[in-house]
């Protein structure tokens, strides 16, 4: 008797739905791995910058930058992990820095490679960290040190770091990254001009008279020769060298013609000029001439120039500001021993631009004398203020400031407008040349260089111009102290005039790439509705504290009035002055109660100050809690019924 086998039986039609769901599950995880691998291979700088103010998106000047790179450079962010878990302020900002430098790779092309550290105390790492010359900096009693910052390096082993990443300079980050970069990018170090009438560089002739300090470099020099190549160009120079990145033009005095020209191509070939002029240099009234005498004309200009480009720096007036007025000696005939001197003054605040960052930093800069800047009307250039005077200052003429000048008779005559004038500026655009017809002709008895350049009659690029309207700014006695220690000149600052030139020069060295960023916003964002609603409770709250110590004040002279007989009954009252009568008390009772409904005005205010407040919060959570995922349940809701109608008019 043989055995029978029967047929398998179909598996049942749950068990049929289980094995469908479990492979549509496998089928989907292997889908979302095969998008993620090809999103990653295909589209690895794809990117969506929500914020308001762009804040990951890099600027054209930071692509450029780093499109351009040759070599291979590295970036190594030095963090430690310590700093964030002490001052969460500081591991938001590294969470920033890191997504700023992958974005920086991710543009680069593969040439900037990035290296994350995290300088643990005593370790190999913090070694290196010190070697770079990063800063430690102590959080607690223990004294371990803690490191935020970069060190960046090249095929050259050449160096740049940024010694200590502070959040309060976020948005200068890309600005600090990408000079960072260009400096490796191009180690050789840039060569700036000098053609002035002073002696910025050093005077020969008064250093032949062996008079102690007399004839030394301007402070200013020094300083510049510690970042650039700084070369003296000649008045009556007719070209500008080639290599010659930037020119700085301070109080350009009586040029000729061919002189004017070689500037003019210099900026038509695409290099930087700095134009420090000046309707009354303090500098050159203050210093001999030839003669032996200070000269009698102080002006210098670029009207020829800055005129065809649609600038204007006029020379017959100067500004008066009262505002951080310098305080000088008065006349000995006046009774003040000391008077405020409008026309010496130091530009702060909000007259400082803090949207450059030649300026962002600074806190001060001393003008001596200075003029304005102005664009002219119609002009097309982009011009843009970086230093201001006050709103309480005015125009004065020139001549008032010129010989012997009274500075009592001119705060006596001070009439301010209420207008800010521009002291210094940037200026961009497509510049057409001061000489359409071509060169002028050489001096007589010159010939012109053999490496002539050919003309253009306009720039090839747009240009990028710094215009102020006092080259005082370079004069030591208005920003430095020097003092002689054992045969060293110690330099000690009280303005920051010195770092206005070197971080204005630093730009414009650093090309359209650099010249073209300007600050960012901060991820930090500050919650302005709270704030705003805090300071409108909070005025409220002083203006009824004020009214409070009025009541207080009145009542407690009332009282006193009261206690000492002053009032209503004379001497009566007076010899009675312990007595206290039924009015008396009836009166010192109703001040007491006015006290007592004052104080619940202001518990009130605070009160509602706090419920504002907290509602706010509230509905924030209600937001972020309930509201989101009410949607996202809505959403799959109409999601399943709409499958659901497909499947219906499928099936009919």
């Amino acid at each position: 008797m043989s055995a029978t086998t029967s047929p398998p039986r179909p598996p049942k039609p749950g068990s049929r739905r289980l094995i469908y769901s479990i492979a549509g599950l496998i089928a989907a995880l292997v889908l979302a791995v095969a998008v993620n691998l090809l999103a990653q291979r295909l589209l690895p700088r794809l990117r969506l910058d929500l914020t308001e103010q762009h804040l990951y998106t890099l600027s054209d000047g930071t692509k450029q930058v780093l499109t351009n790179l040759k070599d291979p450079v590295t970036l190594r962010l030095f963090y430690s992990s310590k700093l964030g878990s002490s001052i969460p302020v500081y591991g938001a900002y590294a969470d920033r820095v890191r997504e700023m430098l992958q974005e920086y790779a991710a543009v680069s092309n593969g040439r900037l490679r990035l290296e994350y550290l995290d300088p643990e105390p005593f370790s190999e790492t913090e070694d290196r960290a010190m070697a770079y010359g990063l800063q430690g900096v102590p959080v607690d009693q223990s004294g371990e040190q803690v490191y935020f910052g970069i060190a960046g390096t090249n095929l050259l082993d050449d160096e740049r770091v940024l010694p200590f990443l502070q959040p309060d300079r976020e948005r200068f980050l890309e600005y600090d990254l990408t000079r960072l970069v260009y400096e490796l990018s191009n180690p050789r170090r840039p060569v700036v001009g000098m053609l002035s009438a002073l002696p910025v560089n050093g005077d020969p002739r008064a250093m032949m008279m062996r008079v102690p300090g007399a004839g030394q470099p301007f402070v200013i020099a020094n300083q510049l020769r510690q970042f650039f190549t700084l070369r003296d160009v000649a008045s009556d120079a007719q070209v500008i060298p080639a290599d010659m990145q930037v020119l700085i033009a301070a109080h350009p005095q009586h040029l000729p013609d061919a002189t004017l020209y070689a500037i003019d191509q210099f900026v038509m070939r695409g290099g930087k000029l700095f134009v420090l002029a000046d309707p009354h240099s303090e500098s050159q009234a203050s210093r001999p001439g030839p003669s032996g005498q200070p000269p009698a004309d102080t002006a210098s200009n670029l009207d020829r120039l800055l005129g065809a480009w649609g600038i204007e720096t006029p020379s017959d007036k100067v500004v008066l500001d009262q505002r951080g007025a310098w305080r000088v000696r008065g006349n000995p005939q006046d009774r003040l021993q000391a008077v405020d001197y409008l026309a010496w003054f130091n530009a702060s605040g909000d007259s400082l631009s803090h949207s450059d960052v030649a300026t962002a930093d600074l806190q001060q800069v001393t003008f001596a004398s200075a003029g304005q800047v102005l664009r002219k009307e119609g002009a097309s250039i982009e011009f843009t203020p970086l230093i201001t005077s006050s709103d309480h200052a005015m125009l004065a003429d020139v001549a008032k400031v010129e010989e012997n000048p009274n500075p009592a008779a001119l705060l006596a005559s001070f009439r301010p407008d209420g207008r800010r004038y521009v002291l210094l500026a940037r200026a961009r655009g497509i510049l057409n040349s001061a000489f359409p017809d071509g060169p002028p002709a050489p001096p007589k008895g010159e010939e012109r260089p053999a490496d002539f350049p050919a003309h253009l009659a306009h720039s090839t690029s747009p240009a990028n111009l710094v215009v102020a309207n006092d080259a005082d700014l370079l004069e030591d006695r208005f920003w430095v102290q020097v003092q002689d220690f054992f045969g060293q000149q110690v330099t000690t600052p009280f303005s920051d005039n010195g770092a206005l030139i070197a971080n204005l020069t630093d730009t414009l060295a650093g090309g359209d790439a650099l010249i073209g960023l300007r600050s960012r916003g901060e991820s930090l964002r500050p919650f302005v509705r709270v704030e705003a609603m805090r300071r409108t409770a909070e005025a409220n709250y002083r203006q009824t504290e004020q009214a409070l110590t009025q009541k207080l004040e009145a009542t407690e002279r009332r009282l006193r009035e009261l206690r000492q007989g002053t009032s209503a009954g004379g001497e009566r009252n007076q010899q009675m002055q312990t007595v206290i009568t039924p009015e008396q008390r009836a009166e010192i009772d109703r001040a007491r109660q006015e006290i007592v409904a004052t104080r619940a005005q202001l518990r009130a205010v605070q009160l509602d100050l706090r419920r504002d407040i907290e509602g706010l919060e509230r509905t924030l959570r209600l937001v972020n809690i309930a509201l989101v995922p009410v949607l996202l349940t809505l959403l799959a809701l109409g999601l399943a019924v709409l499958r659901r109608r497909r499947r219906t008019a499928a099936r009919a």
